[in-house]
Parts: structure tokens; sequence; C-alpha cells
């Protein structure tokens, strides 16, 4: 029976399933045994991930938002340790104040510390930080079988791996530490560059890597033509004077979206009004500007619930990677299908991920261009779409983001992530979620014998 707990579900709002039992976990040396609990079991953040991944159909989710502590912060060294409930949005209201920063950040703040590692999470830095994996020093698991194991480089070193990037499949992530960015105060030099066509992205991409910190595009996935790939580049590094240290940070009430908005509401006319508007926002070719840290970071987070804008049917984020020695003519050919399709969105967002390897053995960054937007969901035309898209992704050696996906096929999981069966190794047998059965990755014998499904 369902508790009365809120039904646990994605970001995308697809697809919509039920986990047959919700139970929250509050303190850490007051755990459920996990042995007595109808498998399959999922831990469950916050729900940014926009997909499945996050979901446990007819399973036990374990909601880890109430572990919020903090349990040491060394402010000499900025190596942090919380429980893995513990959001970024607190980690900043922590640290900041206190000159330090994120080591890599993700667009929202609303994540868990748990969910980032399990997700692996990257951000506009990837090119100079890696993924937030390569920052983790060591967490606390909780297997189903009751072992509490401490997993780092060096101690448990093959779960450490596999936890991180391992969607939540290895056991329960209790408390994480990991190591922190030191700043000089919470602004940002932000130029922002008008740019005309995806060649032109690649040069700003090129020019950008050794000076600036933070890179990423918006990008109008409408645009055809010489103006295939048009958008507005955006590149900033941590300011350093002194004189914003004592600037105090403004504030601002968030807004919200209160209802779901009709289905009807984004369509290609309003996607290529928004996107035509917002690409002649800004007159000048460059603006340079130093701004607070939260809307060069998360200019989402202040427009609450903006995910009901796609109406009561939900919608699916697509990310992909392409590797870089073909990312322009594979790039180029996805976004000319994009456009085609007249589908998309306003929310398309395209970067570059370096060479730094995650100890994860399921990370997804690796480095190429990196495409990230979202679709309204049109059912089978979207879906369509989408296969098509997979086989330029699939052809040019790239992967999905198995954090972002709800219908990803299982053989190109395989295919994308070829550590997999190295993985499974760790998956802990009483643990799964919607999408590792979509996948069709089921315990093995030996393991089934323990798992309820």
């Amino acid at each position: 029976m369902l508790s009365t707990q809120a039904i646990p579900q994605s970001w995308g709002r697809y697809p919509r399933v039920k986990p047959a039992r919700v139970v929250p976990i509050y303190w850490r040396d007051q755990l459920p045994d996990l042995r007595t609990l109808p498998g399959p079991l999922l831990a469950y953040g916050y729900g940014r991930s926009y997909g499945d991944s996050c979901l446990n159909e007819n399973g036990t989710v374990l909601v880890t938002s109430h572990l919020r502590r903090f349990l040491a912060f060394d402010e000499e060294q900025g190596l942090l340790r919380c429980e893995a409930g513990v959001s970024l949005a607190e980690v900043l209201d922590l640290i900041v104040p206190r000159g330090w920063f994120l080591p890599v950040s993700p667009g929202t703040k609303f994540v868990s510390v748990g969910g980032a590692i399990a997700n692996d999470i990257h951000g506009k830095n990837h090119h100079k930080a890696g993924t937030f994996g390569c920052h983790v020093t060591r967490f606390e698991l909780l297997r189903s079988n009751g072992e509490r194991l401490v997993c780092s480089p060096t101690e448990n070193r093959e779960l450490f791996e596999a936890t991180i990037g391992g969607l939540g499949l290895t056991g329960l992530i209790l408390w994480a530490e990991f190591r922190l960015k030191r700043i000089h105060n919470p602004y940002i030099d932000m130029e922002r560059i008008r740019y005309d066509s995806l060649e032109e992205f690649m040069e700003l991409c090129a020019e950008s890597d050794e000076q600036y910190e933070y890179t990423v595009a918006w990008v109008d996935c409408l645009a055809s033509g010489s103006k295939l790939g048009r958008g507005i580049f955006m590149r900033g590094n941590h300011n350093q004077s002194p004189d914003y240290a004592r600037k105090p940070l403004p504030r601002k009430l968030p807004l919200a979206v209160p209802v779901d908005l009709p289905s009807f509401t984004l369509n290609t006319l309003t996607l290529k009004i928004f996107n035509t508007l917002y690409d002649h926002s800004q007159l000048q070719k460059r603006v340079f500007k130093v701004i607070p840290y939260e809307p060069f970071f998360y200019p989402l987070d202040s427009i609450h619930d903006w995910n009901r804008m796609y109406g009561p049917r939900g919608f699916f984020q697509y990310q992909c990677v392409v590797p870089y020695d073909q990312g322009y003519d594979v790039m180029k050919e996805i976004l000319q299908r994009i456009s085609r399709s007249g589908q998309g969105s306003f929310l398309a967002v395209l970067k570059k991920f370096g060479d730094v390897r995650s100890p994860g053995l399921l990370s997804f960054p690796r480095p190429g261009l990196t495409l990230a937007l979202d679709f309204a969901n049109q059912g089978p035309k979207t879906l369509r779409l989408f296969d098509e898209l997979d086989a330029l992704v699939r052809e040019s050696g790239g992967a999905l983001y198995p954090a972002k996906d709800a219908r990803m096929h299982g053989e190109d999981f395989k295919r994308f992530f070829p550590r997999w069966q190295e993985f499974m190794r760790y998956v802990d047998p009483k643990f799964s979620s919607s999408f590792w059965r979509r996948m069709a990755l089921v315990p093995s014998r030996e393991q089934s014998a323990t798992v309820e499904v």
C-alpha cells in the first residue's frame, strides 16, 4: 500500500508511475532493515532527474531528503562532509559566505549530494574540473545486507568507482565528503557573445578553453541554413576584486508556474518567436558584466515548477555527447534534424566536454560536444525523432545521459557504456529502478533469489 508520503516523480513528469511504498529515511542511526523491506529498493532525493532513473515502479522508494545534516567542514582545506540528502542549495548557503564554491555544479542547485554522486553531475567547467565525482573523497554506503561501507579511492575502491555515476544501484549513500573550490567573492565575470553559426561556436570554444573556467552556449534549435547552430555563447570566471567581496548579493523573489499550461502553448510558432526574440535581446556582439553567481549558474531556479510549462503530458530532455573529432559534422546533422522537425524548445544548451576522466564506471561525460534540450511530449512524433538522433549518436561513438533519459533502448545503453558488465558485479542485489529494468539489466540468477520484483 502506498504511504501518505507524496508520490515521487521525475522532473520531466514522464513516465507517470507509482512505487508500491515510500519509506522516508530520517536518521543514520535509525535506519530501516533493508532486508525486511519488499524490493526492489531505490533512493530518491529531490526528483530532478528528468526520466525514470529516479523512479521505481511497484517497488520501495527510500526518500533521503530528510538526511540534511552537515557533519564536518574544514575551512582551511575546503573539505566538506554532509549527509546525502543535503541539497546543493544548502551547501552553497553554507560555503559561499566563507569563500568557497562547489567544484562542479549542474544547471540547478536543487539536487541532493547523493544524487550528484549517483548521476556524476557535470557543469560548465567540465573542460577544467571534470565531473562532481572527481572531487569526492569518500562516502558511506549502506548495502541491503546491512553492511555499512566507507568507500574511497583507497578503501572499497571498486564500490567507490561503481557508485559514482552508478544511478543509485549500488546501495544507499548515507553521507559524503568532497573538496570545494576557493573563491574571492560570490560574483562572476561574465561575457556574452552573439554568434551566428555552429562553426563560430567551435571557434569560440577553442578560443575560450584556456582562459575561462566556465563556458556554455544557448543555441537556437530551430535556426536553419547559414544560421544553423546560432546562439549566445557565455563564458566566465570567478571575480577576484575585493570590492565585490563587500557587495551584498541582491535578493529576488522567485517566480512560479502555478498550474499546468495547456499542451499547445509550446508549439513551433511560439518557439520560433521566443528564440528570435532571445537571440536579438542582446544587440551588441559582445557584452561583459559582473553578475551574482546564481543567475549565471541557475537561471531557471528563479522559476519554481517551470516543468509545468510543458503541460500535463510532461516532456523529455535529450542529452547526447559526440566525440570531438566528429563533433562539428555530427552536431550539424543533429541540429538539422531537430530544426526540420519543428520540435525542440527554448531550453537548448550546447557545450564542450574536456578530457578530465571521472572515476565512475558509468560516467556519461567524455571528450566531445554535448547538446541538451527539452522536447514537449508529443507522443510517437517525438519518439521517432529521438530514434533518428540516436542513430547519429550511435554511429559517431557518442552516448546519451541516463539521468536525462526516459526512452533509450537497452542495446544502445550497453553500447554507450561498455563497462556495464563490470558495473553489474557491484549492483546491490536488492536495488533497481524503472530505468534499469527498462534497459533489461536484471540481477543474475544468484542475485535474483534475494530480489522481490
